[in-house]
């Protein structure tokens, strides 16, 4: 007889849910950590009748699914493997009638690409949606896909933590059918939070050492510490372990690639106080009775896409508000708690509300290669709850292509033998050419080692046993490859060397992983693998099967920088021991301020190369010293560089295009500047459009002359031909001959003044046209000439002898009667040699305004 605690909080809802499931198939539900959620959903199903056959439990992580397994056999009476099982990496415990199992994500997309219509599967329940992880989101999309069409009658049931649910109901009624929304309040206790009084400095280990006492003495029960990863899990141990606080109680770690029965030792009940410390997966994955306080370093390790250099890395990150409301909330589930928080509560407010997405962050290349093994056509099409950025898309899809596992027609046979493979498509292109080179061993514990975490970190300690002699020495170093070096070294370790830097139990489970791996390849069962130095080639070769994006090449012989196919530079770290070839693969890249830094590479031979990604193109390219066209004859592999030889350039479109872009990019060195005839002639001609729109003059904005620019690009090779060309013909030459006679009529150049002089008129934009010129050459005029045909008139600067405006008016007449007679005085008395007649309008004006002149 199964039962259900009376005390879960989820209880009071399970007929809701029930109800739900049995009107519409599908229900989202909201409960918090600790409800009960995970345990009484399946149960009050499988009371209802709602479950003959199965239910899939999908868990985010294998903890949380080995804990829930362990959980509803406990409740159900059961032993783990017969009502109720699990299935993670790796590791399977149910039958063909265990009823309940739980699942990892990944688990669960392994068995949609195995069985698309999940026959024998009554219901799938999606846990901790709120993760919002990357297979999550593709399996909530996939069976959305299959309830629509071929399997109406299976359940789906969402549970979030934290997520509001309304969306996610939305989202599910696409057909039009209403989904209902479920919430649990739960049950918890107050939580006191405390926040650090000022911005520390110090590292996180530092920080939690030094809030360790304080939090330890203000409550009784279990201490929960949450930090970014293993090794500041490691780290904050070694400091702890040190103050007189801890003593007599019991320091645990807690992490997703812990052994099942320390996981255990951690879940279990105890009158010893424990402090565990954690990463994020005791978040909302798994619950640990008897927290009373959480110290928080507000930090995760996070997966980030970086679409500049193409590789994905892992940062640490500041957790979001509702993430550090979860991990405050683990203090409240028995009793009242405390959390303190290792950041100013300042500083909490700049915490973005939600983590983002995986899917928005990360490596799509897993899931586009799912998608394409379900037979979806397109990625867009696909039912997203957050759709992933195009770009993402496009190069995961070029990442895969490279691989040899999609083409354009989908999935392909070496495609398909990657899905059976629970790793990262690159760790499955290399398993298969490993297999296919015949060393499916080593090449699976290559595969295990580059997945898994680094088993020679810094610090670890010395391993606790030395299995034998020493048989090799790591320090000689192969200078072909770093992850070659990292293999013999690793193979030699497990082979009985000494090795202060190794981490045991690290390389304990890269073996393990390995040999689950080679069990999986067609030849890794008891083959007899190829010797040292030809498995050393194979290894290599196989490297370059699953990073051909990354082959990068030297920049000149011998050097440590080099460039990789998409144009990214790259230099070898300190680390890397890769000296051979003037080939090698990026396989551990560290961003930095220009060139990434390769932490590890892989030295590639030319006859390597697959003669398939070879083509040979002649191109043209802008030399930006020379600033100028050049041509190359350029080999490339992919779209790496590998080889060119100088070309006479050609005329053609590529040519002109490209000199053309780099043109407006440079606009300021190409077109002709002021004090030239271009631009007074564009000043006229703007002039013109403004004040006589009825000549319907064409529009000569920086978008026309761009166009007048790429005209002009044909048949030239430089910035200084561009300079030099006839930039006014060509504007000219888009003017009728009517409008170029209006042009001269109405906007001219320059004017005929009485002196005889002619004198250049200046068309300011928006401003009247000058026309400055000495007040003694415009004697006999009696008015002010315009322009525009008669609307505009000049603006005349009226200049003394000395070339200075004496006067600036636009009503010469007016100028003539009422202010000429003082600048005459005052002329008269400065300039005595000069002609200043009394009446200006009757006198004969004059070039140089001398009184010789003037008679």
């Amino acid at each position: 007889m199964t039962r259900i605690p009376s005390s879960l909080p989820i209880n009071e809802v399970l007929s809701d849910i029930v109800a739900a499931l049995k009107t519409s198939g599908t229900v989202v539900i909201k409960a918090p950590p600790g409800a009960g959620k995970t345990t009484g959903v399946p149960i009050a199903m499988e009371e209802a009748g709602l479950i003959t056959s199965r239910i899939l439990i999908a868990q985010p992580r294998r903890l949380a699914a080995r804990s829930a397994a362990a959980r509803l056999a406990d409740l159900m009476g059961s032993q783990i493997g017969h009502d109720v099982g699990y299935q993670v990496r790796f590791d399977r415990r149910w039958r063909s009638d265990t009823k309940m199992v739980a699942v990892t994500y990944g688990i669960l997309l392994r068995q949609l690409q195995a069985d698309p219509y999940l026959e024998g599967i009554d219901a799938v329940l999606l846990d901790e949606f709120h993760e919002r992880g990357l297979e999550s989101d593709l399996s909530l999309g996939m069976l959305l896909r299959l309830k629509q069409t071929v399997r109406p009658d299976l359940k789906l049931i969402v549970m979030s933590a934290t997520m509001a649910p309304q969306p996610i109901a939305d989202f599910l009624s696409q057909d039009g059918a209403a989904v209902d929304v479920v919430e649990s309040e739960g049950r918890s206790y107050p939580v006191e939070i405390r926040y650090a009084k000022k911005w520390d400095r110090s590292t996180i280990e530092e920080q939690v050492a030094a809030a360790l006492p304080s939090v330890l003495r203000a409550t009784p029960g279990h201490l929960l510490v949450f930090l970014p990863g293993v090794g500041e899990i490691r780290k904050t141990e070694t400091l702890i372990r040190q103050l007189p606080e801890t003593r007599g109680a019991e320091i645990l770690r807690l992490y997703g690639d812990l052994s099942p029965d320390k996981q255990d030792r951690v879940l279990r009940e105890s009158r010893q106080r424990k402090i565990v410390l954690s990463t994020n997966v005791a978040e909302t994955s798994v619950t640990i009775p008897g927290i009373t306080a959480v110290i928080d370093s507000g930090a995760a390790r996070v997966m980030r896409y970086d679409p500049d250099v193409g590789f994905p890395r892992l940062q640490i990150e500041p957790i979001s508000m509702a993430a550090a409301d979860q991990r405050a909330g683990r203090a409240g589930r028995t009793e009242a708690g405390m959390a303190q928080r290792l950041w100013t509560q300042a500083t909490h407010r700049s915490r973005p509300e939600f983590d983002t997405p995986e899917i928005l962050r990360t490596d799509l290349a897993g899931a586009v290669l799912q998608l394409a093994g379900w037979g979806e056509r397109s990625v867009a099409d696909f039912p997203w709850l957050d759709a992933p950025f195009p770009e993402a898309v496009a190069t995961a899809e070029s990442l895969l292509k490279s691989l040899g596992a999609i083409d354009d027609a989908g999935i392909t046979p070496t495609g398909r033998r990657m899905l059976r493979l629970p790793v990262h498509p690159r760790l499955a292109r290399l398993l298969i050419a490993g297999e296919e080179f015949g060393i499916p061993k080593r090449i699976a514990v290559t595969a295990a080692m580059l997945s898994e975490r680094d088993p020679f970190r810094r610090g670890s300690g010395p391993p606790k046993t030395v299995r034998g002699k020493n048989r090799g020495n790591h320090n000689l170093l192969d200078s072909r490859s770093d992850i070659l070096n990292a293999l013999n070294r690793l193979e030699k370790y497990a082979d009985g060397a000494e090795d202060p830097q190794a981490n045991e139990a690290a390389a304990r489970h890269i073996f393990r992983v390995a040999e689950q791996l080679a069990g999986m390849l067609e030849g890794g069962k008891g083959k007899q693998e190829s010797n040292a130095e030809d498995s050393d080639i194979a290894i290599m070769r196989a490297l370059l099967a699953a990073y051909p994006d990354r082959l990068a090449k030297r920049r000149s012989r011998g050097s440590d920088r080099a460039i990789i196919g998409n144009g990214q530079g790259v230099k070898l770290s300190g680390e890397s021991k890769v000296q051979e070839g003037d080939l090698f693969l990026v396989i551990d890249v560290q961003q930095a301020t220009g060139d990434a830094k390769v932490r590890q590479a892989s030295m590639v031979e030319h006859e390597w190369l697959d003669p398939a990604g070879f083509s040979e193109r002649d191109e043209a390219f802008f030399h930006p010293s020379l600033r100028q066209i050049a041509a190359r004859r350029r080999l490339y592999w992919n779209d790496l560089l590998l080889k060119e030889t100088p070309i006479e350039s050609a005329d053609d479109d590529q040519s002109q295009a490209l000199l053309h872009e780099h043109a407006i990019r440079n606009w300021d060195r190409i077109f002709p500047q002021e004090d030239t005839g271009l631009q007074r002639l564009l000043a006229r001609i703007r002039f013109l459009q403004k004040w006589n729109p009825e000549l319907e003059l064409p529009a000569l904005d920086t978008e026309s002359l761009h166009a007048v620019c790429f005209q002009l690009c044909r048949g030239r090779k430089s910035f200084l031909d561009l300079a030099k060309a006839p930039w006014r013909d060509f504007i000219l030459g888009k003017l009728s001959y009517q409008q170029q006679q209006a042009l001269q009529t109405h906007a001219p150049e320059r004017i005929k003044v009485p002196s005889g002089n002619e004198v250049a008129i200046e068309y300011q934009e928006d401003k009247p046209p000058i026309l400055a010129v000495r007040l003694q050459e415009l004697f006999g005029w009696d008015k002010t000439p315009c322009v525009a045909n008669g609307r505009v008139p000049l603006l005349l600067h009226l200049l003394g002898p000395n070339r200075q405006p004496q006067q600036i008016t636009e009503d010469l007449a007016s100028f003539w009667e009422h202010t000429y007679p003082q600048v005459r005085k005052d002329l008269r008395r400065r300039y005595s040699k000069h002609h200043w007649p009394e009446d200006p309008t009757q006198a004969l004006a004059s070039r140089s305004g001398l009184k010789r002149d003037s008679q």
